[in-house]
């Protein structure tokens, strides 16, 4: 399979180079190794001790007290080895959550040991996490909605992982992108994998040429971010990558312009777990064409 991948990348870069595709060529030894390293960051932030295959779950808040433990009873009940019954409260009011510990039980945030805390959620960046054993929750904000994420360092989603792999490495896929600003304060609406919608700032679409004729692509800027974040969809979903699309990050244009690295692109970690809350690409991001670079399907994926 990977022999035959590798063969239609080769034919589909010469594609590229016989139509003009414009490509900012780098050193290739440079470029592997920078390849490398991203490679090694994407497995960590997919692995690692705190990476999407750690997630265990997500439970909405309703507004006032949710009851955190392991009784069955709970608003956010978990069947971990020395969870106590009730280890503790999660109080939504308005749009501030609050977490109380239960008497004696050892849960803490930077390593200290907390009673009391009000959270920060991800809406700002970096959410406060709280830590209980192999453990870590921490509270996300979807639209109105407020949920704690939980994780397992010791998920069987991550100790039996499968790996990444990737299309044959093709400098024909890293392109040219003209940057095509838009008014200040203009949103699309984003719709994730739960149906939820959420207009998110749009700073401008991405423009660049594949066999002569020209593409884009809307960007949008995440909380806390300063690089554009790109939703795409493409002929290989469902077949060579993950049906819903992928995920792709640039950095900001200089005098107009940036650099497009569809190597780059990656898995949403809904392909790693059934929790997370993945955005779909949105209508005007699917493009009619296969781009085959970036990651694959997911070996270990079940759905």
């Amino acid at each position: 399979m990977q022999a035959t991948r590798r063969t239609i990348s080769t034919a589909a870069a010469l594609v590229l180079v016989a139509c003009g595709q414009q490509q900012p060529q780098v050193n290739p030894v440079a470029y592997q190794q920078d390849m490398e390293q991203w490679r090694a960051t994407r497995l960590v932030k997919v692995a690692g001790d705190d990476g999407w295959a750690t997630l265990v779950g997500l439970y909405w808040l309703q507004a006032g007290e949710n009851r955190f433990g392991s009784a069955p009873g709970n608003e956010i009940s978990l069947n971990e080895a020395g969870l106590p019954a009730q280890a503790g409260v999660f109080t939504l009011a308005l749009d501030h959550v609050r977490f109380k510990a239960a008497p004696e039980v050892r849960v803490t945030c930077g390593g200290t040991p907390v009673t009391a805390l009000q959270l920060t959620t991800d809406a700002l960046g970096d959410p406060t996490v709280l830590r209980f054993n192999s453990l870590s929750f921490y509270v996300i904000e979807r639209g109105p909605r407020f949920g704690v994420r939980v994780k397992d360092s010791e998920a069987p989603a991550r100790t039996n992982f499968k790996g990444l792999e990737y299309f044959p490495l093709d400098q024909a896929w890293r392109v040219t992108a003209r940057f095509e600003a838009y008014p200040p304060g203009k949103k699309i609406p984003i719709i994730n994998i739960l149906g939820m919608e959420e207009d998110m700032d749009a700073p401008g679409a991405l423009v660049f040429d594949v066999g002569g004729k020209a593409y884009r692509l809307d960007t949008v800027l995440e909380p806390g971010e300063t690089d554009y974040f790109v939703m795409f969809a493409d002929q290989t979903n469902g077949q060579d990558t993950y049906g819903a699309g992928r995920f792709l990050y640039v950095s900001p244009p200089k005098d107009g312009v940036t650099v497009l690295d569809f190597n780059k692109s990656y898995n949403p970690p809904c392909v790693f777990s059934h929790y997370a809350t993945c955005p779909l690409p949105p209508s005007q991001n699917r493009l009619p064409f296969a781009v085959r670079a970036g990651e694959l399907k997911y070996a270990g994926a079940d759905h």
